[in-house]
């Protein structure tokens, strides 16, 4: 007997696509939304556009470990949802496939996707977050080559103040500029200029130059009268101020990979702080990668509508249930680094109730005859959409008028 019959292909066939096109698109929203801030921020900044997507990069890891979850459950419940509204559920089920038989496919697929997450999550994620994390202070720092901004002050080395009135050429060429410069003995220049260029010198990368072209230079010392300079060409040194280096990945618990975690959650030697901190952010990472163990069977659970019923209530409560378990995941990481409570019991024990609930529903849809885990919202749901309708009918026809009977 062939291990992966017609069935098992026909059923590959209609989780892989919606699988992979909810993956694409809660991943594009995600990107979308941080782009735009990403924008704005790097804008802010000063900085080369480029860096933008670098950053954006550097995020996919991170939005890919939820996207991954929410595109398998969603693609396993948009295939069995296909299959009991077209009654070909039926079918399989009266020539003897039960729902667990149905499952081998999705559940292959599944181990592939928790390989591949485990690996994001363990070891990509934390390497693509401390090299954001360094984009972020290259940026602030001005190691990007940021920008001076056009009709701002911008400060050098607490001693040149720089303005500039238009950038042409890409930064090429600065056009309206006004410079004071200030030394220790307390003499100051104001140079003033039509246009001018940053140029860079091989031998001293430390320091570049600013060369003016048609302008004057004013230059007042203590005690004497203000000499005014007019100049065609006069080239202003500018030091360029020290960047210190980036620290050293591993300033958050979210930049350990999991070997490390582990070294450090469970070494005596370390603080109690940073051993809750990592045993919660270990434990934070695993649970997120094995409940994926849990989404095919939610997502039959909660894929087949009640009989003659078209309902998409299950596509709901399923992404209501699978985000809110993320973000009581993300807070239970939180209050659990800082101490608060146990690692194992905060994360671990809400795990332990969303796994009973999910097998409950399993049991109910698979083997109870009519079981349904949501029959009562169901039920409820419907009740409301009828009386929903029943007040809009009503308001259309508009109100009931008395009859001349009435009147009499």
């Amino acid at each position: 007997m062939k291990f992966i019959t017609a069935i098992d292909r026909y059923i590959l066939r209609l989780v892989l696509m919606p699988m992979l096109g909810i993956f694409v698109l809660a991943a594009s929203l995600l990107v979308m939304d941080k782009m735009l801030r990403l924008f704005d921020f790097v804008a802010t900044e000063g900085g080369p556009i480029g860096v933008v997507f670098k950053m954006l990069a550097n995020m996919l890891p991170e939005y890919a470990s939820l996207a991954i979850p929410l595109g398998l459950m969603l693609g396993i419940l948009l295939a069995f949802r296909k299959l009991a509204t077209s009654s070909e559920l039926d079918v399989m089920r009266a020539v003897g496939l039960s729902y667990t038989r149905m499952l081998r496919v999705p559940y292959i697929i599944t181990l592939v996707l928790i390989v591949a997450n485990f690996a994001i999550v363990g070891y990509l994620q934390p390497l693509s977050r401390y090299y954001y994390e360094e984009l972020n202070y290259e940026l602030k720092s001005g190691a990007l080559g940021a920008s001076i901004k056009v009709g701002e002050f911008t400060a050098l080395k607490d001693r040149i103040a720089l303005r500039i009135d238009e950038s042409q050429d890409n930064g090429q060429r600065l056009m309206g500029i006004f410079a004071r410069v200030a030394n220790q003995k307390g003499q100051v220049m104001s140079i003033s200029a039509r246009e001018g260029r940053f140029l860079a010198l091989k031998d001293q990368p430390d320091t570049i130059i600013l060369r003016l072209q048609q302008g004057q230079i004013i230059q007042d010392m203590p005690g004497q009268m203000p000499r005014v300079l007019s100049f065609t060409r006069h080239d202003l040194p500018i030091e360029l101020p020290a960047i210190e280096n980036f620290r050293q990945r591993g300033g958050q618990e979210r930049e350990y990979l999991l070997p490390e975690l582990l070294k450090l959650g469970w070494n005596k030697s370390a603080s109690p702080e940073e051993r809750a901190s990592s045993q919660a952010n270990f434990s934070y990472r695993m649970v997120e990668v094995v409940m994926m163990l849990l989404l095919p069977l939610l997502a039959v659970a909660l894929a087949i509508p009640p009989k003659r019923s078209t309902s998409a209530l299950g596509l709901f409560v399923s992404i209501v249930m699978v985000v809110a378990y993320h973000k009581v995941n993300q807070y239970a990481n939180d209050v659990a680094s800082l101490g608060k409570i146990n690692p194992i019991l905060g994360l671990w024990g809400p795990f332990l109730v969303f796994a009973l609930m999910i097998l409950w529903m399993y049991w109910r849809i698979a083997y109870v005859p009519g079981g349904q885990p949501l029959g009562w919202l169901e039920t409820a749901s419907d009740k409301v959409l009828k009386r929903v309708k029943s007040l809009l009918r009503r308001t259309r026809r508009g109100p009931i008028l008395p009859t001349p009977a009435d009147q009499t």
